[in-house]
């Protein structure tokens, strides 16, 4: 066991914990103020330069799942500083990097570190009172928006006035930062009991079928959707899917628990996360594209980079704002129902931008941005919540890690279908091809069914209740004494 650092206050660890996932959230959005710069910068193709995001969408998905089970194993707490590691190396490496191999190469040892916001979810169960667990999930979880909001400015404005390589070094010593307070402050917890080896083969077989469907469905748009590798790359998802659910099946210690995943409290709450990514996602796509747009079109805003990221950053500093209130509802009507008004204030947002695309203001957008990410608020609280009151402690980290896959499957679908509808519906503006205003009509549309779709699997968890917390095992640590089985009790 590692030794623990002295006992820190419940409200600093949650700081901390909140930190870290501000800063994995950054690291994702770092890179879009460069997407247009990249094939001139690193002398590539844009073809070649999308896979600088697609890498890190690819590595995250494969080692999210495996973060959760070796923190199960091992501890979150430790867990949570090896992924820091990849983390900070390939900030370095981008930093580094004159071509665009080892640019990808960097971002994808960025992915393998993307497993620090649901390891701190699952080490929020074991470290922090069970009547302070409620607010601290959604604090956390919120972090995950300011990142965003703080990513897209941040990111505009250095690239805008000073080198591009300062991103990626400031990330680097940003996480270096999380690493030495994690380290220093944050008590360990003690591996709840899941011991055995670690399923190697079903690591590949998951990592295998996540990358097969991923990369079908985030490049099927530049291969061709009917082409021979679209077309192969999701023939092998699902081939390798049942498979690999055939084998955990058969093992002692999985991977993932399929037969706890599959319990229907954890299962709907899952589908639920999978509309929601999709739902939060797409408005974060169509606006910017909005914002940006020439006013001479009728429709768009013209508005710079820099701006257009200092328009998006309220929204996602309205997640944080919102988390203390997510977390009183759920104290008073449980989670699910949480979760089901966040995902129709989602809706709501989304209906609202309907008759506001072509206003001509962009606090028409701005209102549409602060209703959505108030609703992905609401959710994102409420779903590690509602994950938790029905694993065993055991299991904590590996299911917080899925959870936070199908969140992240979501997103991924929501790329590919936004970007296939805005490709489709175009309007010729000087000889080029740009969205229309009808394409980003029904793109919204489209956010506002997923985000009523959403609510109602929320409305249909089956929730049991808890009826006392749970007595963590003892530790070494001074890790408070009760740590809870679940979030508050919900109501079903």
């Amino acid at each position: 066991m590692e030794s623990s650092p002295p006992a820190a206050r419940p409200g600093g660890v949650v700081g901390i914990l909140a930190f870290a996932g501000i800063v994995a959230a950054l690291t994702q959005t770092l890179v879009v103020p460069l997407i247009a710069q990249l094939p001139t910068l690193f002398d590539t193709s844009a073809s070649n330069a999308s896979w600088v995001i697609t890498a890190t969408l690819l590595a995250a998905a494969v080692s999210t799942p495996v973060a959760g089970r070796l923190g199960d194993m091992y501890g979150k707490r430790r867990m949570l500083l090896v992924s820091l590691v990849p983390l900070i190396l390939g900030s370095v490496v981008c930093a580094l990097s004159s071509s665009v191999v080892p640019m990808i190469a960097g971002r994808g040892l960025q992915g393998l570190g993307m497993g620090v916001v649901p390891l701190g979810i699952s080490l929020l169960r074991d470290v922090v009172p069970a009547e302070k667990l409620g607010p601290s999930i959604a604090i956390m979880s919120a972090s995950m928006g300011v990142g965003g909001a703080l990513g897209l400015p941040f990111a505009a404005a250095i690239a805008e006035n000073t080198s591009w390589r300062v991103l990626f070094w400031v990330v680097a010593a940003l996480a270096l930062a999380v690493g030495a307070l994690i380290r220093t402050l944050v008590p360990a917890d003690r591996p709840a009991g899941r011991s055995g080896s670690f399923d190697l083969p079903g690591a590949i077989g998951l990592g295998s079928a996540l990358i097969a469907l991923l990369l079908a469905v985030s490049k099927g748009a530049d291969w061709g959707w009917g082409s021979p590798t679209t077309l192969a790359l999701f023939a092998a998802a699902l081939v390798l899917l049942p498979a690999w659910g055939w084998w955990e099946l058969r093992l002692r210690d999985p991977l993932v628990d399929l037969r706890v995943t599959a319990r229907p409290q954890v299962l709907m709450t899952n589908t639920a996360s999978v509309l929601v990514g999709f739902a939060m996602y797409a408005q974060s796509l169509v606006v910017p594209q909005l914002l940006q747009i020439p006013e001479a079109t009728g429709y768009g805003l013209g508005q710079s980079m820099l701006a257009m990221g200092l328009w998006m950053a309220p929204a996602g500093l309205m997640m944080m704002a919102m988390s203390p209130v997510g977390a009183k509802l759920s104290a008073a009507k449980g989670p699910k129902v949480t979760l089901a008004v966040g995902s129709l204030l989602i809706a709501a947002g989304y209906g609202l931008s309907v008759p506001l695309i072509g206003s001509g203001s962009p606090w028409s957008l701005l209102i549409v941005t602060l209703v959505c990410n108030s609703g992905v608020g609401f959710a994102y609280g409420a779903m590690p919540a509602l994950i938790m009151s029905a694993v065993p402690q055991s299991e904590t980290a590996s299911a917080n890690s899925f959870n936070a896959l199908m969140r992240s499957i979501g997103t991924s679908f929501a790329a590919a279908v936004i970007g296939v509808v805005l490709a489709r519906m175009t309007t010729d503006f000087g000889g080029f091809p740009l969205a229309s205003e009808n394409g980003f009509r029904v793109a919204m549309l489209i956010g506002c069914g997923v985000g009523l779709a959403a609510a109602v699997v929320a409305a249909l968890i089956p929730v049991r209740t808890t009826k006392a917390p749970l007595q963590p095992p003892a530790a070494s640590s001074p890790a408070p004494e009760t740590a809870p089985e679940a979030a508050p009790a919900a109501k079903a």
